[in-house]
């Protein structure tokens, strides 16, 4: 199974918005850019909304057929590890492995030196085409490097073992999820890893590393898009050539995580994507969630009153809600509005506070980082949640396609 040269992680906390996710792609389509749609949901999501991994495959089975899509489009078991993988076994085709407990534990000594010696070649001055300088890594280095990072990518083979066992070889598509570091892999750390992925026996078909900069969930882009315009470059030229030197699929691609919303470094990417002819794999899952609350809140009543509620809700819950996204959330509570304040906005203010468009000057920031991580409160509503989202389905799926094809796959793809 090969994953297409673009794709699009569209997650869905509530499996409402299948449709409308896959109708901004089927218009991509229309007009030349053919995107593998990627449902992904992780366990702690799951938990939180109370679905199933079978409710992923559910909802992306019926957009698909809905809309008559005929293209390639898979469901992503999001950031998991043995103790997880095996209740999404059946309803998922593509594995992203979350080995970040692992990161930064070193491998029996053996192990790492092992790995020194196998790629004792790649060691002193490494000349990669498309990248000026060559590469420089002494062993020392490279033992550092394997030491960090060795153990999780043991882990990773080992989780990707056993969804062979039980899926079959060639059968699912496996990301390796890097992200999750104290600091951003230089592309020298980038290409041991991948050796040790290749040492590891895992087909990886995209990895996620961490970039520099903070890649906050649902906002823009935070720190230099200069320096991560020419890492991107040399981390893709990296994959060019680790997969020639390791044997890795030829489709190895990047995956960027919490990628929505980071306009600044759209154009970058899309221009590295163009000059290297690679790949890429964009995960955009949470901003649909917060599109479903700016159409309850444009709809206004009942709709306007949820959204209010939630937004109180975390106010009041602040740090429960943010603490497990400590760091992927940037948040100021001094430019927080209070709940009361927020009581008394119109549908029209609770939009454009909410609504991702840098132009306005009511966009808040710090207001959207907050509603991106209280989904968890609208879960708590049940079924005054859920009857919502099909009462006001036409105002909450015309922000969810909108947003997508012209925030994320026009800047991005076309």
């Amino acid at each position: 199974m090969n994953l297409a040269s673009l794709s699009l992680g569209i997650g869905d906390r509530f499996a409402r918005q299948g449709r409308a996710q896959l109708a901004a792609i089927v218009k991509a389509r229309g007009l030349g850019a053919e995107i593998a749609p990627v449902w992904n949901k992780s366990n702690r999501e799951h938990t939180i909304v109370g679905t199933r991994p079978a409710d992923v495959r559910a909802e992306a089975d019926a957009a698909v057929k809905a809309l008559g899509w005929t293209g390639p489009y898979h469901v992503d078991a999001d950031h998991i590890g043995l103790k997880t993988v095996d209740g999404f076994l059946e309803a998922s085709d593509f594995f992203t492995l979350d080995v970040a407990d692992f990161t930064g534990k070193p491998a029996a000594p053996e192990a790492v030196s092992a790995f020194v010696r196998r790629h004792a070649a790649l060691t002193g001055a490494l000349q990669v085409p498309g990248i000026d300088a060559p590469l420089a890594a002494e062993p020392a280095q490279v033992e550092a490097i394997a030491r960090k990072y060795l153990l999780a990518v043991q882990e990773a083979g080992r989780i990707h073992r056993r969804i062979r066992d039980a899926k079959g070889e060639g059968r699912f598509i496996v990301e390796v999820s890097m992200d999750e570091t104290d600091q951003p892999q230089t592309p020298v750390e980038l290409l041991f890893i991948l050796a040790a992925v290749a040492d590891e026996g895992i087909p990886a078909q995209t990895i996620a590393p961490k970039f520099t900069g903070r890649f906050n969930k649902g906002v823009d882009y935070v720190g230099d898009a200069a320096r991560f315009e020419h890492e991107f470059n040399d981390d893709l030229a990296v994959i060019a050539y680790a997969v020639r030197a390791f044997g890795l699929p030829e489709g190895l691609k990047l995956s960027v995580h919490s990628g929505s919303d980071k306009f600044s470094i759209y154009a970058p990417i899309r221009v590295a994507l163009r000059r290297h002819g690679a790949g890429l794999h964009l995960k955009t899952a949470g901003t649909t969630w917060l599109e479903e609350l700016i159409g309850l809140a444009a709809a206004g009543g009942e709709g306007l009153a949820i959204a209010k509620d939630v937004y109180a809700g975390a106010i009041g819950r602040f740090d429960e809600l943010c603490a497990p996204y400590a760091t992927v959330i940037d948040i100021d509570r001094a430019r927080l509005p209070s709940a009361d304040a927020v009581r008394g906005w119109g549908s029209d203010a609770f939009v454009r506070a909410l609504r991702h468009d840098p132009a306005c000057p009511q966009y808040n920031p710090h207001l959207r980082q907050l509603l991106h991580v209280a989904y968890k409160l609208a879960a708590e509503m049940g079924a005054r949640y859920l009857d919502a989202l099909g009462r006001f389905e036409a105002e909450i799926a015309r922000n969810v396609t909108e947003n997508l094809f012209e925030r994320h796959i026009r800047r991005l793809f076309l």
